[in-house]
């Protein structure tokens, strides 16, 4: 498979010094540059499933008249909480 390149980038002086800063040894520019639109693709791709989701799960509750109150959602998230919490403190 053949790749491609991105379109050139220009930054400000300070942006590029700023990136350099934080190279892990040994890291180049143009590695710090290609992980970063990569994790920026995964992380849109993510956002992109979970827009669609709620989108779909609220179709889905005006077509059933079936929702779920706030007061439910916010106290089953704080007993995941709690449990986790306990869980992680041993």
């Amino acid at each position: 498979m053949k790749t491609k390149t991105l379109p050139p980038l220009r930054v400000t002086p300070k942006l590029r010094r700023e990136a350099e800063s934080v190279l892990a040894k040994g890291e180049t520019i143009s590695a710090f540059i290609f992980d970063s639109v990569a994790r920026n693709v995964d992380f849109r791709r993510s956002q992109q499933l979970f827009i669609a989701r709620g989108l779909a799960s609220a179709e889905q509750a005006k077509k059933t008249g079936s929702y779920v109150s706030a007061d439910a959602v916010i106290s089953k998230l704080s007993s995941r909480l709690a449990k986790a919490q306990a869980k992680s403190r041993g």
